[in-house]
């Protein structure tokens, strides 16, 4: 990234430059004698955290401000969901069945992509985890749209890859799950939902308890599989044990294809 504004001051990275070149002395060699951005030891530090979460937020932010794009449609979902022609490596035959919302969900971003696109790819653009699953499937059916996708990836103790459908320059790596959950529902114009595990359920929850609190402005959340949320979920019985309202189950709505999700987007006429 650059700034196109004329500055008078001598820019950090030319400093940056001029500090590597400087002769090695005592005191040229103490870490203290670093610049204070050029050092990762410092920046590392417990007392920079605040630091560290502004560049998380800040760096996405920026890009996405570059790239013009103001508004996304969220695709949440399985990194365990496989692709229906490997479904037979599944871990169990519940995720072999659940490997249709694969298809899915690649559909649904093709079609939405193609939409994103009479905007030049501004406005409604794919984004997702960035990892295996359903976040594969995501970025795959925009690639395949010829349009761009997001990723928000982050480091896991079990190396999590960018899928190779991420968009290169919209590919992020995030460290705060925080700031990465902020990223995914700040442009959010709809969350689509597809059968997941943990990480699913806390993007779920938290997107459902945003909009109930009014933190966050109501957009569509469509749950991919009733079936599979019904059983995960007793929806109805935290409505009656009153720790929901009634009207809160109108804050989600289930669905099943790719077609009905489009339409209920916008993305596709009745």
């Amino acid at each position: 990234m650059t700034d196109s504004r004329q500055n008078p001051m001598t820019d950090a990275g030319t400093d940056r430059s001029r500090a590597e070149g400087i002769p090695e002395t005592p005191q040229t060699l103490a870490p203290a004698y670093r610049l204070a951005f050029a050092d990762e030891e410092f920046m590392y530090r417990d007392e920079l955290r605040p630091v560290r979460l502004q560049l998380e937020l800040m760096k996405p932010e920026m890009i996405m401000d570059e790239r013009g794009i103001t508004s996304t449609i969220v695709l949440f979902g399985g990194a365990r969901i496989p692709e229906p022609s490997k479904k037979k490596e599944a871990r169990t035959k519940t995720l072999a069945d659940l490997s249709k919302y694969y298809d899915e969900a690649r559909e649904l971003s093709r079609i939405l992509t193609l939409k994103s696109m009479q905007s030049y790819g501004r406005e409604d653009v794919i984004v997702t985890g960035g990892g295996p699953g359903v976040m594969e499937a995501g970025n795959r059916g925009a690639k395949e749209a010829g349009g761009a996708s997001i990723g928000l990836n982050i480091v896991l103790p079990h190396e999590q890859a960018p899928n190779e459908y991420v968009t290169p320059g919209l590919c992020f790596n995030f460290h705060y799950f925080a700031i990465r959950k902020m990223h995914f529902l700040m442009r959010a114009k709809a969350i689509c939902v597809f059968p997941g595990g943990f990480g699913t359920l806390d993007e779920l929850f938290e997107t459902l308890t945003l909009i109930q609190t009014d933190r966050m402005r109501r957009v569509p959340v469509l749950l991919f599989g009733e079936d599979f949320w019904r059983k995960i979920v007793n929806w109805e019985a935290l409505a009656d044990a009153g720790t929901i309202s009634e009207e809160d189950l109108d804050l989600f709505q289930f669905v099943e294809t790719a077609d009905e999700a489009a339409k209920i987007i916008g993305a596709l006429e009745d």
